[in-house]
């Protein structure tokens, strides 16, 4: 039985890698010879097809929702493990509506913000719609992150600091927040990822502008939207493929930043 369980684990492994390297071979063979200079220019024409503007504004939209995304995401976290009382029905209430939103398609996120945000609000396309939805798409997700985070350390490390005669801050602060930041920063990690990735949600509040937004208000579009955008149009599908790589690039540098910044804190935190 055990023979037949290693069989069936290393036959999902060879597939699941095997699928992930047949993409990423993929994109490079077909993106690479397509990357040139004039891709790079800072003013976008149908000549360049330049994405140097989605680049900046994928790295704003990216920065923008984490700044506000993050702290509440985390904060909420901490309230539902560590503030709220076991069994409370309003924290049970929360961690439905965290799963469930965690789980819709990213298009419906789309349509909520192009509702509320851009038509309600009338923020219109812009960098600020486009935003606030990202912002409410990757919420349930470090919530969730950050819940499974702090419960996975240990109680005996909170009573041991209360035995100290630390107070609730103080021990959140300096004994569980430590322990649990690798698993918090997979979280946004993991949050980052999708907001550089996403299409659906942003071409119906970030809009297709291939310009840098000069403010909050103005429309913009993102690498991934770049790449559908001239995959759809048909006229410039090999740079699409360039803009791919150059997408997969700047996921793989976010990524190793993120885990060298996780393994950083979490070796100063066992050197304490």
């Amino acid at each position: 039985m055990s023979k037949t369980i290693k069989i069936i684990v290393k036959i999902s492994a060879f597939i699941t890698f095997g699928t992930l390297f047949f993409l990423i071979g993929y994109i490079l063979i077909k993106g690479i010879p397509n990357l040139n200079l004039s891709m790079f220019k800072v003013k976008y024409t149908t000549d360049n097809v330049s994405l140097f503007p989605a680049m900046i504004t994928t790295i704003m939209l990216v920065f923008l929702t984490l700044i506000i995304a993050t702290p509440i995401g985390i904060f909420t976290g901490f309230y539902l493990v560590e503030y709220a009382k076991k069994g409370n029905i309003f924290v049970e209430i929360i961690r439905i509506a965290t799963e469930t939103l965690s789980g819709i398609p990213s298009i419906i996120y789309g349509l909520f913000g192009m509702l509320f945000f851009v038509i309600k609000l009338n923020f219109k396309f812009s960098l600020l719609a486009g935003t606030l939805t990202s912002v409410i798409m990757v919420l349930p997700l470090i919530i969730r992150t950050t819940e499974e985070a702090l419960l996975s350390v240990d109680n005996s490390l909170r009573e041991a600091s209360f035995a100290l005669g630390a107070g609730k801050l103080r021990t959140i602060f300096r004994v569980v927040l430590p322990v649990a930041i690798p698993g918090i920063l997979s979280g946004i990690i993991l949050s980052i990822g999708r907001i550089v990735g996403e299409t659906a949600a942003l071409i119906f509040t970030l809009g297709t502008v291939p310009k840098i937004p000069k403010n909050l208000f103005s429309s913009g579009r993102t690498l991934a939207l770049h790449m559908y955008v001239l995959s759809t149009e048909g006229f410039h599908v090999k740079e699409s493929y360039a803009t791919g790589v150059v997408l997969l690039i700047i996921v793989l540098i976010i990524n190793k930043i993120s885990t060298l910044l996780s393994n950083k804190l979490a070796k100063e935190n066992q050197n304490e």
